[in-house]
């Protein structure tokens, strides 16, 4: 069994792809659900270390969580930090219709993961790529089935556990868990 580590987050996609990356490091995470206020700010690293800074007197050392968000190039970094609002409002179908036929389909997702030991700590990952014609692909959650990362013809939705190797939330736990195996 490999060290346990606590995530914060009532999103089980989110939790199910973290548990799978967790495991290829020797970590096993372990689910916290809990509501907390979110603050509004256009800096995602902003949103992460202030809910992890709320969190940390009820929940103590040894947490993290993450804020992820898809900035859309051609509407200005649109859903940006208001993903998760965008898309439970919109959808995919949404974020489609506003791309209507835009050339400039660029997108790129951002992962931020803010960790509690005492002290807190940012770990980041970006993946750039672009938004797909139509929705495609049934894994995954969110913008997975419009999102297709750079260098694949495929979107997040139609990778399966592939994603688990390039996306976002892959970068941002790689240099997150490497840096907790080196004893931080």
């Amino acid at each position: 069994m490999g060290k346990r580590i606590r995530l914060v987050t009532s999103n089980k996609g989110k939790y199910l792809e973290f548990k799978r990356i967790g495991t290829t490091f020797g970590f096993e995470i372990e689910l916290v659900e809990t509501s907390y206020r979110e603050i509004q700010s256009d800096d995602l690293e902003e949103i992460a270390l202030e809910s992890c800074r709320r969190l940390a007197p009820s929940l103590g050392r040894g947490f993290f969580l993450e804020d992820a968000a898809l900035f859309i190039d051609s509407l200005g970094g649109f859903p940006g930090p208001y993903s998760s609002y965008v898309y439970s409002t919109i959808g995919n179908e949404g974020i489609l219709r506003l791309l209507g036929d835009y050339q400039n389909r660029e997108a790129r997702f951002i992962s931020v993961i803010s960790y509690y030991d005492g002290e807190f700590h940012i770990f980041k990952g970006e993946v750039p790529g672009m938004i797909s014609e139509a929705e495609r692909g049934r894994g995954g959650f969110g913008f997975d089935p419009i999102f297709i990362p750079l260098g694949y013809q495929r979107t997040f939705a139609e990778m399966g556990t592939e994603k688990d190797q390039v996306s976002h939330r892959a970068r941002s736990s790689e240099i997150f868990f490497r840096t907790l195996k080196q004893g931080m």
